[in-house]
């Protein structure tokens, strides 16, 4: 039995020499359910994106809808997790959308998402985190938090390189780690399991170039590159240099790094600063460094007065700021102090604790959006955060807010940023009126509990 569906209307989403989408009026979209709660979710976003798109342009767009198959449906249906068919339509149609998967119970089964993401080389998961006016919280000021988060999406521990404690496979690994590379720190290689960590420059650099152009499309003021390099120096610590390194070299006029800033900054104030001086002032350990390092210290201060022509007279507070973060003390700070964040460039692992800890700050991964994109192939799947819920399958009743802002940031990837406003509208409409669905009905005073299908309704209802 096959799964492929051929269209009967509409038109492929195509790439210009340029990279650039090429959107038809009525363009052919992808869709996969999802699993448990997935069909009654996605019967109610459908509604919201199609009455957005018409209200938007007045029938002159629409999306022809196809249906494919992944999860427990394709697995009833054709006996495949994931069918063939249905990586190669997202990969012929370019954009598509799905609902939540049931990762698979069995060895050697990997994650379907993981899966279509490594398929499509989805380098780039795309999360933006902000609130609603509404939402219950449980940090004081949800507001504060507006930032986007770019998850590099296709190596670090992810890759799925390991090993099972006991199994031959270790014992190789371990024998070779020891006796040929002299490894001294496992602790007990006897009961370990191991697995590898994988960061390359090309990946890192073409996820950083991602984040950066997305910044000074959208108005944001710096990027932070997030990372534990003070512990893992050639793999976090290298995503943290290439990622300053691609920054100078391929936006050196728009960009500043934060340490460059200072530096300039101490040269307005005082314009007859000595390089040295300059150095003592933003490094509060030169003195005690060692002459090799203070020596790096003032061939900063040297490269970064060299911008002087082009970043001098105050022209660098006009620019997006590169900065770097420590993992541990980000999930810190988008607590404290969220207004700090714009563009969060990061690896993958530090990207799902981060992209989680922001969710629950603004409602959850329950409207959480998501989306996995590879900015040179223009492929790019939107899709639901959370899980499948299956305990409240077929009930009419959990919200739909992850996919349906999931649609919202697939409109603007295509460009139709109008019918995406709407979309947005209407959320904020629907929650600030207290319309809303169990989750949030629970925690909102005098909310109106309504059906999962019945909040599509109220957001439709308040685009107008």
């Amino acid at each position: 039995m096959t799964t492929a569906v051929s269209p009967t209307r509409g038109k492929g989403i195509q790439t210009g020499a340029d990279g650039r989408l090429q959107v038809p009026d009525e363009p052919i979209i992808p869709f996969i359910e999802g699993d448990g709660t997935g069909p009654d979710i996605w019967r109610a976003s459908v509604r919201v994106f199609d009455a957005a798109v018409e209200k938007a342009y007045g029938g002159k767009k629409k999306i022809a809808w196809l249906e494919v198959l992944a999860g427990e449906k394709a697995k009833r249906q054709v006996d495949n997790w994931l069918p063939d068919e249905t990586v190669e339509a997202y990969r012929k149609y370019l954009v598509g959308i799905k609902g939540p998967l049931t990762t698979p119970v069995g060895k050697g089964i990997r994650s379907l998402n993981v899966a279509l993401r490594q398929l499509l080389d989805l380098y780039v998961c795309l999360r933006p985190v902000r609130w609603f006016t509404g939402v219950p919280s449980p940090v004081k000021r949800p507001g504060d938090v507006d930032m986007v988060i770019f998850r590099e999406n296709t190596e670090d521990i992810y890759a799925g390189i390991e090993w099972a404690e006991g199994s031959p496979e270790v014992k190789k690994v371990i024998d070779f780690l020891q006796n040929e590379m002299g490894v001294k720190k496992i602790r007990f290689p006897e009961t370990s399991g191991i697995g590898v960590k994988c960061v390359s420059r090309e990946g890192t650099e073409r996820l950083v170039r991602a984040a950066i152009a997305y910044a000074l499309a959208n108005g944001r003021n710096n990027v932070a590159l997030v990372h534990k390099g003070n512990i893992m120096k050639f793999t976090e610590g290298a995503f943290r240099d290439w990622g300053y390194a691609v920054a100078k070299k391929d936006f050196r006029e728009r960009i500043v790094t934060e340490r460059e800033s200072w530096i300039l900054g101490n040269v307005e104030k005082n314009p007859q600063i000595s390089v040295e001086d300059n150095a003592r002032m933003i490094e509060p350990g030169y003195e005690v460094a060692p002459a090799d390092m203070q020596a790096e210290f003032r061939r900063e201060v040297e490269q970064a007065l060299a911008l002087l022509p082009t970043h001098g007279a105050g022209k660098y507070k006009q620019m997006l700021v590169i900065r770097d973060s420590i993992a541990d003390i980000t999930l810190q700070q988008v607590l404290t102090r969220p207004k700090e964040f714009g563009v969060i460039a990061t690896l993958n692992l530090n990207g799902d604790y981060l992209s989680d800890a922001l969710a629950a700050q603004v409602g959850g991964i329950g409207i959480a959006p998501g989306g996995n994109i590879n900015y040179t192939t223009g492929h790019a799947i939107f899709e639901a955060t959370h899980g499948t819920a299956p305990k409240y399958a077929n009930l009419d009743k959990v919200n739909p807010g992850s996919v349906i802002l999931s649609g919202e940031m697939m409109l603007r990837h295509l460009g139709w940023t109008e019918a995406a406003e709407l979309v947005l509208r209407g959320m904020d409409g629907a929650i600030g009126a207290g319309t809303v669905t169990y989750d949030f009905a629970r925690l909102m005073d005098g909310a109106r509990e309504v059906k999962c299908s019945e909040f599509g309704s109220a957001i439709i209802e308040h685009m107008k």
